[in-house]
């Protein structure tokens, strides 16, 4: 019977991240919490169209990898990617334009909240198919590889990929390629509406399967957004001097519904309060306090990102809904398949 490999510390001997490293991990998670809560207010509002997936609460996972990531490697994320694409360096006003619909949007509006895409910064789409990004990811790390470019390919899923057939042959090819790439499970412990423990065989959906494609069972606490960076860190150089992929879970916890129009009535309240409790940006605030860092140091993160967000709210409220001719743009010109060849 074959056992999962030894969960590495991923701190070890880590001295952990100088002073303005971790005020730049603060300033990330802060303006990716404005961004999701103001999509929220908007959404109220009815000025964000459609539905819209939010990451409250998981904002250290994509704090933690952006700042760790080179400006050339590749993002790849779900539907809840907001933040993964802000923190890439798209600007807040081209990313709620988006979730607007206006024509300052990164995709001039016609995408939306589940497409997200800055190709400039890497940022390679959101998702809105489970588990259909592993594979392009897994592409992508090849190319870079084949190139010799050093570039690595970060691919974030939630658990629920974890039961889809992508999911696995990604795994396997990016292993049996040893391709530079890096799976990381936000693991939030609910695939849409249900318990992912009560739909899967192992307690550790990613973690736990790791050792079936040659990998580490890498578990790390997805709302210290220290262990995450160090994490991501160790990953990366990994992967990019040529030893292979690797399949981090971070376990996280979204504060809302899986999206908009759900109240998530199914999660116990207790569970809800505790997880509430570990909130990641006040956590590592208090963590900053602690350290002796300044309140006036963070206050100043904090005014900055509330004047960000309130200029970008002002700017794609005010900038104009696309033309029509949008709609056959970024298309097929025939609808057939002559493209395929």
């Amino acid at each position: 019977m074959q056992v999962a490999k030894k969960t590495p510390d991923p701190l070890g001997d880590y001295p952990g991240p100088a002073t303005e490293v971790r005020l730049e991990l603060y300033r990330a998670m802060r303006r990716a919490r404005v961004l999701e809560k103001r999509a929220y207010d908007l959404f109220l509002q009815n000025l964000v169209k459609g539905t819209s997936h939010l990451a409250l609460g998981q904002e250290a996972i994509a704090a933690g990898f952006a700042t760790a990531m080179r400006a050339g490697d590749y993002t790849f994320c779900t539907y809840r990617g907001h933040a993964h694409t802000l923190l890439r360096g798209a600007s807040m006003s081209a990313t709620l334009g988006e979730l607007m619909g206006r024509s300052n949007g990164l995709l001039g509006g016609k995408g939306g909240s589940m497409h997200l895409t800055s190709v400039e910064h890497n940022a390679m789409g959101s998702y809105a198919i489970v588990g259909a990004h592993l594979p392009v990811a897994a592409g992508a790390a090849w190319s870079a590889q084949y190139r010799g470019s050093g570039q690595v390919s970060v691919c974030f899923f939630g658990d629920g990929t974890t039961n889809i057939g992508a999911f696995h042959e990604a795994l396997n090819l990016a292993a049996v390629w040893c391709l530079p790439v890096v799976f990381v499970c936000e693991n939030n412990h609910y695939m849409e509406y249900t318990a992912i423990e009560s739909v899967t065989a192992v307690k550790r959906p990613a973690a736990d399967r790791a050792a079936s494609y040659g990998l580490d069972a890498v578990v790390i606490d997805g709302n210290d957004v220290e262990q995450v960076y160090a994490l991501a860190l160790q990953a990366l150089d990994r992967a990019r001097n040529g030893g292979g992929p690797a399949l981090v879970e971070a376990e996280t916890y979204r504060h809302g519904g899986h999206s908009r129009a759900d109240p998530a009535k199914y999660r116990p309240a207790q569970e809800v309060t505790q997880w509430l409790a570990r909130d990641p940006v006040d956590a590592y605030r208090a963590r900053l306090l602690a350290d002796g860092i300044s309140e006036a140091s963070l206050a100043g993160i904090d005014e900055a990102a509330a004047q960000e967000i309130d200029d970008a709210t002002e700017q794609s409220a005010s900038a104009p809904v696309p033309s029509l001719d949008l709609i056959t743009r970024d298309l097929w010109n025939d609808g057939g398949s002559a493209w395929r060849n």
